[in-house]
């Protein structure tokens, strides 16, 4: 497995909650180890800078991101607020209230230090404006069955089918043309 993180959802928030990848079969976790919480923070441009996380920052995180991938999905599925997990909504809500990092300007432009809880609260402040905000209609399940991201459709006609060509279109396109290739050669030989 792939162990770069993959910025392809459209909003921080679907990209954290992508952290635990093939949900429903091989069950890949990036947060494996601290570091790998502590890259995605920085590679995903919330912050420039995190303190260095500890196995409890990201057994936090993790269970934030459930919470944040059970609002999303069920959200998608028509759930209304109402009838959201309690659980999953506290979760979600006593992230969003931890103080924000303050970002600073410096001579060589922004810079956003932050704490592990401030660069969580910044995902979770994403999940909850995504999640009450305009792009509802428009969250996707990738159309690969073994990827479980989810994603905003922006495209003409809301037409896209995966999460990104390069992490699962290109595979399936790929599967697709091999599976005609044989199927037309079959006859012949």
């Amino acid at each position: 497995m792939n162990l770069d993180h993959v910025f392809v959802c459209g909003n921080p928030a679907l990209d954290f909650a992508a952290t635990l990848r093939a949900r429903r079969t091989a069950r890949f976790e990036m947060f494996a180890t601290p570091d790998r919480l502590d890259a995605w923070y920085v590679e995903s441009g919330l912050v420039d800078a995190v303190t260095p996380a500890r196995r409890a920052d990201v057994e936090r995180a993790t269970a934030v991101r459930e919470a944040v991938y059970r609002l999303i999905t069920d959200r998608r599925l028509g759930v209304g607020f109402a009838d959201f997990d309690d659980e999953a909504l506290a979760g979600l809500n006593d992230a969003a209230a931890e103080a924000p990092a303050a970002p600073r300007l410096t001579r060589s432009g922004r810079w956003t230090a932050a704490t592990q809880r401030e660069a969580l609260a910044a995902v979770a402040r994403h999940a909850v404006e995504l999640l009450s905000g305009a792009d509802v209609p428009l969250l996707k399940e990738c159309g690969n069955p073994e990827c479980t991201r989810v994603y905003i459709d922006r495209s003409r006609g809301r037409r896209r089918q995966w999460c990104g060509m390069e992490s699962c279109g290109n595979k399936i396109k790929a599967a697709a043309y091999r599976a005609r290739r044989k199927t037309a050669a079959a006859p012949a030989g």
